[in-house]
C-alpha cells in the first residue's frame, strides 16, 4: 500500500530563490514557487490501518518547506563557494567566477548540497523527512520529488 500528496493541493510549496553555480543562465540569483509531492509505501498497520497518518507526515513536510520559504538557498558544500565571513547576522561569500555577495544570515538558509538544484533539494528534503520518520518500522520507501514549477522537477527515491 502506498500514501500519495499532491503538494499544489495539500499545500507542499515554498518559495525561494538560488542560483546553480557556473551555469550560464541560472547561475544568477532567481527563484522559483516550489511544489513537493510525496509517496510513502508500506504495510498497513495499527487501529486504522494506517501507512501513516497524512496529518503527521503533512505536518512533517509543511515544518520542512517553511524552512525554505522565503529564502536564498546557498549550497554550502558546492567545491566553488568560498566563505569569507559567516556570523549571526552576515553570510559572506564568492564564487570562483569572481562574484561576491554579502547577506544578512536572516534570508538565507544554508544546506549541506552541492548544489541548489532541484535533485539535490529532492535528496535533501528526502533525508530529513526520513529522519522523522526512523520509529516507523512499516515503512518501505520514501519519493519526494521537487518542482520548480507546475510540470518540471526532479525525484528521488529512497528505501527504509
Amino acid at each position: 500500500m502506498k500514501i500519495i500528496l499532491d503538494g499544489i493541493h495539500t499545500n507542499l510549496r515554498f518559495s525561494s530563490a538560488h542560483m546553480i553555480i557556473g551555469h550560464d543562465a541560472c547561475g544568477k540569483i532567481h527563484g522559483h514557487s516550489y511544489i513537493l509531492d510525496l509517496e510513502i509505501e508500506g504495510e498497513s498497520t495499527g487501529e486504522y490501518g494506517f501507512v501513516i497518518d497524512f496529518k503527521i507526515i503533512k505536518e512533517i513536510a509543511r515544518k520542512i518547506c517553511k524552512s525554505l520559504d522565503h529564502r536564498l538557498i546557498i549550497p554550502y558544500n558546492h567545491p566553488e563557494i568560498e566563505v569569507i565571513e559567516e556570523n549571526n547576522e552576515i553570510f559572506h561569500f564568492k564564487t570562483q567566477d569572481k562574484k561576491e555577495y554579502l547577506v544578512p544570515q536572516e534570508d538565507i538558509v544554508i544546506l549541506p548540497i552541492k548544489s541548489t538544484n532541484a535533485e539535490s533539494i529532492a535528496v535533501y528534503i528526502t533525508e530529513k523527512i526520513m529522519d522523522e520518520l526512523l520509529e516507523y518500522d512499516n515503512l518501505k520507501y520514501i519519493e519526494i520529488q521537487v518542482n520548480e514549477g507546475i510540470g518540471q522537477g526532479a525525484a528521488y527515491k529512497k528505501y527504509f
